[in-house]
């Protein structure tokens, strides 16, 4: 009488399988897939100051870090629209990337060494974006500097749009661009986060040191 239960018991823990069994189906997919060369767009997720970051990367290199409050379903279904759809969670791509900002927001980190994929900037706002590292660590510029030092200085509307839409926040510098007042202006990840991003620089005794 008791072998039924015992067997109705097995058939539902076969059908509602453990996170621990499904992480490890999913480390078997990975595996498998990254061999055979079928993950166009590879993806992890990063705890931060800022609160969870998306990080997404191509065999060229990192091509988006979002904020939580962008979506991160939003973003994910963007890039496989953009770039390919073959994406796959695959954090072991992501780890040089991942230590690279945990030093970042550690202070023991000044710049980024990771290869970027920067597919998804076009025309004069990849002009902007690919300005943006010339801004040293712990210095700002304005809107209207960044416009003069791009060639457009009648751009300055366009170059805050850029920053805007900027795939690559964090690694491109785009929080340290300014008004001319000297106010943050807007941020993808919200005024707080860009605030926390230039007290971080601001304060930090590292030099001499990516």
């Amino acid at each position: 009488m008791t072998e039924i239960p015992r067997e109705a018991e097995r058939l539902r823990t076969l059908a509602q399988p453990t996170a621990d069994h499904l992480a490890r189906l999913h480390a078997i997919l990975e595996t498998r897939a990254e061999a055979a060369g079928l993950i166009d767009v590879a993806y992890a997720t990063a705890d931060s100051p800022l609160g969870r970051l998306l990080i997404a990367a191509t065999p060229l290199g990192i091509v988006r870090i979002a904020f939580e409050s962008q979506g991160f379903d939003d973003v994910l279904s963007l890039l496989s629209e953009r770039v390919s759809p073959r994406v796959l969670e695959a954090p072991a791509r992501l780890d040089l990337v991942r230590r690279e900002l945990d030093e970042y927001f550690a202070g023991t980190r000044t710049g980024f060494d990771v290869s970027l994929d920067r597919s998804l900037s076009h025309g004069f706002r990849r002009q902007v974006h690919e300005h943006l590292p010339a801004i040293a660590y712990g210095s700002t510029q304005s809107y209207a500097e960044v416009a003069r030092d791009v060639g457009r200085p009648k751009a300055v509307r366009a170059v805050g749009t850029a920053c805007a839409v900027n795939p690559l926040p964090i690694i491109v510098p785009c929080h340290r661009v300014l008004r001319s007042d000297g106010t943050t202006g807007g941020y993808a990840g919200g005024p707080e986060a860009k605030a926390l991003l230039l007290d971080l620089e601001a304060t930090s005794t590292v030099t001499g040191r990516r």
